[in-house]
């Protein structure tokens, strides 16, 4: 056993366990297996050119090393993002720990309970601090929830600015760049027109829809927008204000000023930034937009006893159910990131964060009240923690960068400082030496702070926050350690179960790859550094970009988008800018197999494209003759096919080069979404199989955890044509030479969980990451045929096979009067989550084990679901009160004196051997979706002041 080897710690199944499950799919070989799976004419022909495997000592002395190659200043440039202190007992409780970062999204809401509060203290946060009237479970960046407030007020125009075509969206130059290059990629193609200018000289016209403000604007000034709004309104312009959380302790709320949309970052409280990414941004609009609102809002609800009880609310606005129609693409959320976030308001309640807004405002105006003693002129009137100054900016920053401090200079007699609440009494003092010694002058020292006078009174906020108990009992380390251990026992994560969901690859996220995301020199690293301050993160970058590029086949790679819905978006749009390059505008339409996922047409649609859906044939794959009628009737105008390989339906459709062939053949360009892209490295790729673009999804593929619900990072990887358009950004230089606006906020996007990706290559190596996928398949065809004659696969190929996931057809069970939801309940009972429910086909359960599941947690997962079909076979569509239909059970039901149902305690909750030694129990009984969607309560209120509702 070579204990240096990082695939054997990272590959379940053991190898005195392959000749079982070999024998039981009823193949002689692995290779064998292969060969019967995937498609003889598109294997590779020669092995990736990868670095060779690291293993996990020798990968964090390398990590380690590339770590004190960043070089990290104190930092105040601002533009959103900021140091901050991250509560150690938040690091230690939540962010390196598995029970938070491993789970899944809260779909199955009953074993989800601890996170679902969690979100709902940050929705409360998040809706008193802004005072608006509800509040999502979070976004991906500041700059995307600003895009999604200027799409949802251009879909809710009233009914005459629709008829009379009012398509102009005012934009104030106060905005952050990185938000303005983000809504320029967002507005084009949906035929928004951006005007960008002062608010000032704002003339109201009837010719605009909506509008966004920045509150406090990017220079640090802090703007009375009431005039602005009330002229705005009477225009019947909608308000959009994105804005800096923490500035609101003390800034009077956008809600109170009558605006329709609020948005910002929560990413300086507590989280790092590092290098841009992840962090989770805030979305807060009025409940009459309720429909419209992008991304997941957690509610409140009742379980089957009346109890309180929590789910994700109104999922019928999601993009999966709206597809075409949908408005918003949004996929993955930030949601570990927003946990945090609303722990750290948890853990300091309203007292710590206005002391912690009172220090960063009075630090910011000690600065500027000793700096104006030297003669330097601050010409932000008001402000809460950015000054901006005169002086020469060259000479400063020369200085500056000596003593290892970054400022932001927006032009060559400006420096821009922006505090935060990491400034000392000592950073002060070393600011002003730097200016002394820029302006020739005697440096003096302050020893205490100034109380801060640079918020003017008509913005004072006067209204209380965060009232609720739940912000007010949790300040000491002990009570905040047990309340996330309490929450965290709620949850279902990957270190209880293996968490089978197809097409979402729930693999290990392994400790060492983990271990460097605490590490502050990837941490505190802004993304607006002088790029030879980030040497570290470049190198890392770098090479992640060429190993992604090698992997796929093709020529170039950008890791900004960060998330996979945002990679579609991005892959289209560099699609569409390809196309325009050669004066082809007309071609807008898109094919989507039938199959796709909801992202896939809500993307197509958003990047300004005609949606044509293609048929499947009965064994589940594209129906080329209908695929090919299309594409020669739309040949004028194509612009692309979507298609997903392995197939959504758990097969390597053999048809796969002629399918693309036909797509160029008539002028377009192939997109191939990269979910199950599990199945594909080192055995094929994207390139090989005539894709043009496609996006990888490093939260399934790439090991980087999904954090219950988010963060995600969805790269796209393109052909040499498309290269030159993959995205950019409007202060760091990246993409290509002719570079599409930006799709995130971020130049690199999400970076700092990008070195989890980056370990993944490093210390699996070529020849591990192949064995990976080998085992994915492994372990897929061994659980297909372990459940054979108990459950039907639905779709299989050539030979029989599935890929690295199957679809089990649950739709028979309905005779009866079981339907596959209550396979997915009954099998919390059993101490697993359910494997993807009704998708892509209704009444179906996706199953994909994943490469890091052992032989016996693969047994352990067939053997309750044989269980459950047992079960099954014993109920009748006359019998509703049965073990399944009552599941999940709870330890309140099975420890209460009355038991009034037909069948034993034991059977409810040990129907197994195996649970007994390690029982997980559901913390409510089933949840009741349609009660929550008519009584939408989305922050923290107890259940019964609404009961009567």
């Amino acid at each position: 056993m070579n204990t240096d080897s990082f695939a054997l710690r990272h590959i379940g199944p053991r190898e005195h366990d392959v000749a079982d499950m070999l024998q039981t799919i009823g193949v002689d070989s692995i290779d064998q297996l292969i060969y019967e799976t995937v498609p003889d004419d598109i294997i590779l022909k020669k092995e990736m050119n990868l670095p060779r495997a690291l293993s996990e000592q020798e990968y964090l002395a390398h990590i380690g090393d590339l770590s004190n190659k960043n070089k990290i200043f104190k930092t105040y440039i601002g533009l959103g993002y900021h140091n901050t202190n991250m509560p150690p007992v938040i690091q230690r409780n939540i962010l390196e720990n598995p029970g938070w970062y491993t789970a899944y999204t809260p779909y199955q809401a009953e074993i989800a309970q601890g996170r679902l509060e969690a979100l709902l203290n940050f929705q409360t946060m998040v809706s008193d601090l802004t005072k608006m009237e509800l509040a999502n479970a979070s976004l991906l960046d500041e700059s995307t929830a600003a895009a999604e407030a200027m799409a949802l007020l251009f879909a809710v125009r009233d009914r005459q600015q629709q008829r009379d075509g009012v398509v102009k969206f005012f934009v104030s130059e106060e905005v952050l760049p990185q938000t303005i290059s983000l809504l320029k990629t967002r507005a084009i193609p949906i035929g928004i027109e951006l005007v960008v200018g002062c608010h000032k000289d704002f003339d109201f016209s009837t010719d605009f829809f909506g509008c966004l403000l920045q509150y406090p604007g990017k220079s640090g000034m802090v703007y009375d927008y009431a005039d602005f709004i009330e002229k705005a309104k009477s225009a019947f312009i909608k308000i959009a204000v994105a804005t800096d959380i923490l500035s609101l302790v003390k800034l009077k709320a956008p809600g109170e000023m009558g605006v329709d949309v609020v948005v910002g970052t929560t990413q300086r409280f507590g989280i790092p930034m590092g290098y841009g990414g992840p962090h989770a941004a805030f979305f807060a609009t009025k409940e009459a937009y309720k429909r419209d609102i992008p991304g997941r809002i957690i509610g409140v609800t009742k379980d089957t006893d009346g109890n309180r009880a929590l789910r994700m609310a109104l999922q019928t606005r999601e993009q999966h159910i709206k597809r075409d129609r949908a408005t918003s693409n949004i996929c993955t959320a930030q949601v570990l990131l927003a946990v945090m976030a609303g722990m750290y308001a948890v853990y300091h309640g309203p007292r710590g964060l206005k002391y912690i807004a009172d220090k960063v405002h009075n630090t910011a105006f000690t600065t500027a009240k000793v700096l104006e003693k030297l003669g330097i002129k601050q010409t932000n009137a008001t402000y809460f923690d950015t000054i901006q100054l005169k002086a020469d900016a060259e000479k400063v920053r020369t200085i500056a960068e000596q003593n290892e401090v970054n400022y932001y200079y927006p032009d060559a007699d400006t420096v821009v400082i922006s505090v935060n609440e990491t400034t000392t009494i000592d950073d002060i003092n070393q600011i002003i030496a730097i200016f002394a010694k820029a302006t020739s002058q005697d440096v003096f020292e302050v020893d205490s702070l100034t109380e801060g006078k640079a918020i003017p009174e008509s913005v004072i906020r006067k209204t209380d926050f965060l009232t609720h108990e739940i912000f007010n009992t949790y300040q000491s380390e002990t009570d905040m350690m047990r309340y996330i251990k309490k929450l965290e026992r709620k949850d279902l994560s990957l270190n209880h179960s293996m968490i089978a969901l197809g097409s979402c690859t729930m693999k290990l996220n392994a400790a060492a790859e983990m271990l460097p995301l605490s590490d502050p020199q990837w941490g505190n690293m802004h993304p607006f550094v002088p790029t030879n301050q980030a040497e570290g993160y470049q190198t890392v970058l770098k090479n992640l970009e060429d190993y992604l590029t090698e992997i796929t086949g093709f020529a170039a790679t950008s890791l900004q988008p960060n998330s996979g819905a945002q990679g579609e978006f991005a892959g289209l749009m560099v699609i569409r800018a390809y196309h325009e390059s050669h004066g082809d505008y007309h071609r807008n339409v898109c094919i989507i197999p039938s199959s796709a996922h909801g992202t896939n047409p809500a993307s197509a649609v958003m990047a300004g494209m005609k949606v044509v859906v293609t048929k499947s044939t009965e064994e589940g794959n594209i129906d080329v003759d209908d695929l090919r009628e299309k594409a020669e009737t739309y040949k004028d105008n194509l612009s692309c096919l979507m298609v997903t390989y392995p197939s959504t339906h758990g097969v390597y459709e053999a048809a796969i080069k002629e399918i693309t062939e036909i797509i160029h053949d008539n002028g377009g360009q192939v997109y191939m979404d990269g979910a199950n892209m599990n199945a594909q490295v080192g055995l094929t790729n994207p390139g090989a199989i005539g894709a043009d673009v496609c996006h990888l999804n490093l939260h399934k593929t790439f090991a980087i955890p999904h954090g219950g619900g988010g963060p995600g990072v969805g790269p796209i990887c393109v052909a040499p044509q498309l290269a030159p358009f993959l995205p950019g950004n409007p202060i760091i230089k990246t993409g290509g030479e002719k570079a599409i606006t930006a799709i995130s906020s971020a130049p690199y996007g999400s970076s700092l969980v990008c070195l989890i990706s980056y370990a993944y290559i490093r210390m699996l190596g070529v020849r591990g990451l192949k064995k990976a996928t080998e085992y994915a398949i492994l372990n897929a065809n061994y659980m297909k045929e372990r459940l054979k004659g108990h459950y039907e696969t639905l779709y299989t190929g050539e030979c029989g096979r599935a890929a690295h996931e199957m679809i089990l057809d649950c739709r028979p069970f309905k005779q009866n009067g079981i339907e596959v939801v209550d396979i997915a309940k009954r099998l919390m009972d059993y101490g697993f989550h359910a494997p993807t429910v009704s998708f892509p086909v209704a009444g179906t359960l996706m199953v994909e084990p994943t490469e890091s599941e052992s032989k016996a947690e693969l047994d352990r997962f067939c053997d309750a679901m044989i269980s459950i079909r047992k079960e099954i076979n014993e109920v009748t569509s006359d019998n509703l009160n049965n073990v399944l239909k009552n599941a999940p059970h709870t330890l309140q039901m099975l420890t209460t004196d009355t038991w009034d149902f037909p069948y034993t305690r034991e059977q409810a909750a040990f129907p197994l051997d195996f649970i007994s030694d390690n029982k997980f129990w559901p913390s409510c009984r089933r949840v009741d979706e349609a009660y929550g969607d008519r009584n939408l309560i989305c922050t923290c209120a107890p259940i019964e002041d609404y009961m009567d509702a």
